[in-house]
């Protein structure tokens, strides 16, 4: 598999992953502060990807059986992934991530925040909210919380930063 190179900056490709199942992998040096890859998919309104997000984990397709690929664009929309997405959807999370992201007129942009190898597995903080019900991390970093959740703080509000 490979990542659509109009959607690609740099050569990717898609791979097993010691993170989860499969990565994006890159296939050459890339620097820091440069545009990777841009995350497409279907537009959808929150609800679709409610109804999207309720039908994977409660309908026939049992957990495991089906990924969710959404990633929340502004208050009222969502692109999901699984649907006609560039690849991207397949980028891991990780604590200390090599990629960050950028929203930019209803599009989502995948940048380096560091140099990557040739090789090397591309990731990202999803930055998932806080939950009672964290879901576990994988990532295997030096920096790893536990969880791709952000922490609650005290007064049990989320830590900040962005959601995915």
């Amino acid at each position: 598999m490979i990542i659509d190179s109009r959607f690609a900056a740099f050569p990717l490709r898609i791979g097993s992953s010691a993170i989860d199942r499969r990565g994006v992998f890159a296939e050459a040096a890339i620097p820091p502060r440069r545009k990777v890859v841009e995350y497409t998919g279907e537009k959808i309104s929150l609800q679709t990807s409610l109804r999207r997000i309720r039908c994977i984990l409660f309908g026939k397709n049992r957990p495991g059986h089906k990924r969710l690929y959404l990633a929340r664009i502004n208050r009222g929309y969502s692109i999901d992934g699984a649907v006609g997405g560039s690849g991207a959807e397949f980028v891991n999370h990780c604590c200390d991530p090599n990629l960050k992201w950028r929203k930019v007129n209803g599009r989502l942009f995948f940048y380096s925040c560091k140099r990557i190898r040739k090789g090397q597995e591309l990731t990202i903080d999803y930055h998932f909210g806080p939950t009672d019900n964290p879901v576990k991390c994988l990532c295997g970093s030096r920096k790893c919380r536990g969880t791709i959740n952000r922490p609650k703080t005290t007064d049990g509000k989320s830590s900040g930063g962005s959601r995915k």
